[in-house]
């Protein structure tokens, strides 16, 4: 068998589906055995090879724009992708879309459907695009993937999907992310200018992740001599998040870091006292797991899939209250013993989550679409 997977999210995005698009690819070599991975992109501009994967083929074209392609499929549904990527058995599309084929079985992965739930907190743009586009392909697609039951349940109220055709797989954490030395921890810490205690808010400035929230609880949390440290690319509609930060009571002590590479974002997570996301929807939810994985404790939301990825490893509330938000991070910011204790349990279930698996369940969705 032969598989084939588009990787132009992985070679343009640093987030999201790019990282999930990346973190799987490196996984899927190994887990192929007799059967073969193919990796397809465009690199008109001559970037060359995004990434080296064990056992897997690279194959890019360079002729013509990918936006120019990309452009016609939206309109026209014309050329199938296959004339550029090459014959293949099955081909995984893991950026919720599937381009026109007119060859193999589809594999597609849809990682949430929140631009249908949440409409106005999505990117205009790419919501039009998105839900113009989103029936055909799970019309057309032999398997969806995604991130969670619960974006599998979601899929199938939103889209009318049958389970039969739904398979939610977990994500993974890399190989060794945890918490690192405490000199790296220290060394992060000065060269971020962080000498306070701090709170930790992680993701992409948008509004699904609700940073306004997590300002107005550290607002209310006078007693806490610290500061608010929040990190994530710029988004779409950012730009009130920003003038939320430098408008708040408290803008002298809230830091807004921007983009963190991985390199220092697991000393960033080990070093805050508490990490706060108070999301509106996830479809799975990266953030917590890398903090519990660093021995951070994680006061989430109950939103979307949280509940499903964190388990008992953080405290979860069912509430989009400041003020609540704001007591129950003092009251774990002020009980050491409770803290300890979801520092335990959330190492141990950061544990249950491997890329390796993931690959492998990725594999068999494969072997049975070919099937």
């Amino acid at each position: 068998m032969i598989v084939c997977m588009d990787i132009q999210a992985g070679v343009g995005q640093r987030a999201g589906v790019g990282r999930y698009t990346q973190s799987l690819v490196e996984h899927l070599g190994p887990q192929a055995g007799a059967d073969e991975l193919r990796l397809f992109y465009f690199d008109f501009q001559r970037r060359g090879t995004p990434w080296g994967t064990p056992g897997a083929r690279q194959r890019a074209v360079r002729w013509v724009p990918g936006r120019v392609v990309q452009k016609a499929w939206k309109t026209i549904r014309w050329p199938p992708f296959n004339w550029f990527a090459g014959a293949a058995d099955v081909y995984h599309f893991p950026n919720f879309i599937v381009p026109p084929l007119t060859r193999g079985r589809a594999v597609v992965t849809i990682h949430d459907v929140s631009f249908l739930r949440f409409p106005e907190a999505a990117e205009e743009k790419n919501r039009r695009y998105l839900t113009a586009q989103i029936r055909d392909t799970v019309a057309r697609a032999d398997a969806i993937i995604t991130d969670s039951a619960f974006s599998g349940r979601e899929i199938q109220d939103l889209l009318g999907v049958p389970a039969a055709k739904l398979f939610p797989i977990l994500l993974g954490l890399p190989a060794g992310w945890g918490r690192p030395p405490e000199a790296a921890i220290r060394a992060t810490r000065q060269a971020l200018g962080l000498d306070r205690p701090y709170l930790l808010a992680v993701g992409t400035l948008e509004p699904r992740k609700n940073f306004p929230l997590a300002i107005a609880a550290f607002e209310r949390l006078r007693a806490f001599d610290g500061e608010l440290v929040i990190a994530g690319l710029r988004g779409w509609k950012y730009a009130p998040i920003l003038e939320r930060m430098r408008g708040s009571s408290r803008a002298d002590r809230i830091r807004y870091l921007d983009y963190v590479p991985d390199e220092r974002l697991a000393a960033l997570y080990a070093g805050a006292e508490l990490l706060l996301l108070p999301s509106l929807y996830e479809g799975f939810g990266f953030t917590p797991l890398e903090a519990m994985a660093c021995g951070t404790p994680a006061l989430v939301s109950a939103a979307g899939s949280l509940p499903e990825v964190v388990g008992d490893g953080a405290e979860i509330l069912a509430s989009f209250d400041a003020d609540a938000w704001a007591e129950r991070a003092m009251t774990l910011l002020a009980d050491p013993a409770r803290r300890a204790d979801l520092v335990a349990r959330g190492l141990a279930r950061a544990k249950m989550f491997s890329w390796v698996e993931t690959a492998r369940q990725t594999w068999d969705v494969y072997r049975r679409v070919h099937h």
